[in-house]
């Protein structure tokens, strides 16, 4: 099946929220970074991080799923979900060709 390509955008619930954080929600964060890299593990995550866009920094991340549903139900089970939000966009990537697929 082919793969479906989004940008995912993590909105950060305050403008400053990568320099005030407070304790909990570090730890919600650092859950958060546990859970992508688990999906970049199993191949459906690219790349995901932080952008430190000088306006206000904010998370990005290059999916690749089988469906919209899929990457709806890796929102919905994101920690960071709790303290932020998400928006995504069809993306129509290029990436390089990977041996056996």
């Amino acid at each position: 099946m082919e793969k479906q390509f989004y940008a995912v955008y993590l909105n950060p619930c305050r403008p400053d929220f990568a320099m005030t954080m407070t304790d909990e929600e570090r730890a919600i964060m650092m859950e958060h970074v546990a859970y992508w890299t688990e999906k970049m593990n199993q191949g459906k995550v690219y790349a995901f991080g932080p952008v430190m866009d000088p306006k206000a920094i904010y998370g990005l991340g290059v999916v690749a799923v089988t469906n919209e549903d899929e990457l709806k139900d890796f929102i919905a089970n994101d920690p960071a979900g709790k303290i932020n939000n998400y928006e995504y966009y069809p993306m129509r990537a290029v990436v390089p060709a990977l041996a056996g697929e």
